[in-house]
């Protein structure tokens, strides 16, 4: 069964769509928790981080310069956050590797 990110991929869910390649899309989370909040999903699915493989380490280097792409794309220079949820006590809500990109407002630490 496919989680709700491959089918954003596959474009059978429509998303607002910041960036997109051949490795990977961003698009705007329909539940921000900020002004700003993207989701940079890797088109390979990895269920999560902690499931990552030593074969996936140019693609999870690939998402974190994605994020500061979309970050100079929108001018995010007073700062923004970067999250990984993994499992539920994570916060893992789709079991779909991804990385949120925050902004738009102060963040408080410590987060959660």
């Amino acid at each position: 069964m496919k989680t709700v990110f491959q089918k954003i991929i596959d474009r059978e869910i429509p998303a607002t769509i910041e960036h997109e390649d051949d490795l990977c899309i961003a698009f705007r989370d329909i539940e921000p928790q900020a002004p700003v909040h993207i989701l940079v999903v890797p088109k390979k699915l990895i269920p999560r981080i902690g499931e990552a493989q030593s074969e996936d380490q140019d693609l999870l280097g690939h998402l974190l310069l994605v994020v500061g792409r979309i970050a100079e794309k929108l001018d995010l220079s007073p700062g923004f956050r970067v999250v990984v949820n993994n499992g539920p006590q994570g916060g893992e809500a789709v079991p779909h590797l991804h990385i949120h990109l925050l902004a738009g407002r102060q963040m408080n630490w410590p987060p959660g």
